[in-house]
């Protein structure tokens, strides 16, 4: 199961088309039949022996890749758990990978997160971060948002003291066409909270980021 084995709502997608006034999704058979208008364009033929299953695949692994429009971020963090002993220092994860698409170009963008928040009274698993970032990043996106998109859902929904995303990715879009720029990467980052007043707490975290870390198991 995809989305980190996290259940999609399915009625999700159409409260938000309702929501935006958004129009439905296309027939399966009309995105298909688009994939091989664009094989044509590209000057290849899709009825031959290697792309006559090319759009059909191509509508799937669109499926994979932009399902995160099925599934509601904030019921990602719904559960929570206050019994955790008072404990109110930094929850952080570190060198999370995520894969999303360029909404200029639909082309990938990979990289690493690390996200931290400072519990008031209550935590969350910490799976459930990761299944965040998992649902913003399977949508179109430029990586600013997609870095504000996962701080405010955990603000809102959990209410900490601070929350800290830290983004680091390379954008396909730069790599592989344009200028064609390899090895460049592109940092973002989003504080709220404590993370954004307090000047020592901030330091420390980003301190952190750049520790060595021991593997487990």
């Amino acid at each position: 199961m995809s989305l980190l084995e996290a259940q999609p709502d399915d009625g999700f997608a159409a409260r938000e088309t309702e929501r935006t006034g958004l129009k439905p999704r296309p027939k399966r058979e009309d995105v298909e039949a688009a994939v091989r208008l664009m094989i044509e364009w590209a000057g290849d033929d899709p009825d031959r022996e290697g792309l006559v299953d090319t759009p059909a695949r191509v509508v799937r692994a669109y499926e994979d890749f932009f399902e995160g429009y099925k599934t509601d971020p904030a019921e990602m963090l719904a559960r929570t758990f206050e019994e955790a002993d008072g404990y109110d220092d930094i929850v952080a994860l570190r060198n999370l990978r995520f894969e999303s698409h360029c909404e200029h170009h639909i082309v990938p963008i990979i990289g690493k997160v690390h996200i931290a928040y400072l519990p008031a009274g209550r935590v969350v698993g910490i799976s459930k971060l990761a299944r965040v970032v998992e649902v913003f990043a399977k949508r179109l996106q430029i990586q600013e948002t997609l870095t504000a998109q996962i701080a405010e859902t955990i603000d809102t929904v959990l209410k900490p003291r601070g929350v800290a995303v830290v983004m680091e990715a390379a954008h396909m879009c730069m790599t592989t066409r344009g200028v064609k720029k390899p090895g460049v990467s592109m940092m973002t980052r989003r504080m709220l909270g404590e993370f954004a007043t307090d000047r020592d707490l901030r330091r420390e975290f980003l301190a952190s980021l750049n520790a060595p870390q021991e593997r487990f198991g």
